[in-house]
């Protein structure tokens, strides 16, 4: 684990009421988790902003539809920009990467994916005893002129519901911040439009500077703003040699042997995380043999 991820802060999601009108929302703030999942990429800068934006967007909707398992945001397309990918589990644990081919622009937004660019927002339950994990996955077309405005879009058209975002990222920390209309929360005609009119006096660079505390303060005092619950968020990567061994022998025996290398090892490195993987001619032989993925004795290491 890398030096800065035991940092005394690494992260931190913030939920909250505004008591006047009942509306929730849900702040974050990832310092050394941001900069753990920079640190694993040679990102030019324009790409970092994103990918930190996408970053605090999963760790926010995490925490906004309490999620039980885990939470990932992709996007995707065929322009300059292919994927760009974030996922936050309910222990709080961040991973993310970007891929792109070619030279980017010094600044970007959803319409460098292309013309047939979609988000994708996927929601994965928690494992139990003897019961089938559960996904859902909502899709929409990637068309808006920001990110923020792209899942403002997402949750008007999969959830119904009026949100606002606004999302911030620098080679230092990625910020979020979602406010949320549900139903019956408030009888009052004037809640909604007040609160907007709130939350658009907050800058990107404001959300940046400002602690959790400080922000929903600022914005939504007269509200009556109150903080219901925070939690700390780090970065993890959930990937494992015995993951891997079930990777390799999904692939197949053939396949899997011709993957050796001149040095007589197959060389796994996950692409969140770095870790190296290697399983040589006897690891494979035991994994297909139906001996698990540790190492077999006498395995090259």
């Amino acid at each position: 684990m890398a030096s800065d991820e035991t940092s005394s802060v690494a992260g931190l999601l913030s939920r909250f009421l505004l008591d006047r009108s009942g509306l929730r929302g849900v702040h974050v703030r990832l310092d050394a988790a941001w900069r753990s999942i920079l640190s694993r990429g040679e990102y030019p800068m324009a790409l970092a902003q994103l990918l930190g934006e996408t970053a605090a967007a999963a760790a926010l909707f995490t925490g906004h539809v309490k999620v039980e398992g885990r939470l990932s945001i992709q996007l995707r397309g065929s322009g300059a920009l292919r994927t760009v990918f974030a996922e936050c589990t309910a222990g709080g644990t961040l991973r993310g990467l970007a891929r792109h081919e070619g030279e980017l622009p010094p600044s970007l937004a959803p319409p460098d994916f292309g013309a047939d660019a979609m988000l994708a927002i996927t929601i994965e339950s928690a494992l139990r005893a003897n019961a089938e994990p559960q996904r859902y996955q909502g899709l929409v077309a990637l068309d808006a002129d920001s990110l923020a405005q792209a899942f403002e879009g997402y949750f008007s058209q999969s959830e119904q519901l009026p949100t606002r975002i606004l999302l911030a990222a620098d080679g230092e920390q990625a910020c979020g911040l979602i406010l949320q209309q549900l139903p019956g929360a408030t009888d009052e005609p004037d809640a909604w439009p007040r609160a907007q009119a709130l939350f658009d006096t907050l800058t990107r660079a404001e959300l940046l500077q400002l602690p959790a505390e400080d922000v929903l303060y600022r914005l939504f005092h007269e509200e009556g703003v109150r903080l219901l619950q925070q939690s700390p968020l780090r970065f993890g990567c959930p990937c494992s040699r015995p993951r891997v061994g079930t990777m390799l022998l999904s692939l197949g025996r053939r396949e899997a042997f011709e993957a050796l290398q001149d040095d007589g090892r197959v060389e796994v490195i996950c692409e969140f995380c770095g870790q190296h993987y290697h399983f040589d001619t006897l690891d494979l032989e035991q994994l297909f043999a139906g001996g698990g993925s540790e190492p077999a004795p006498g395995t090259l290491q």
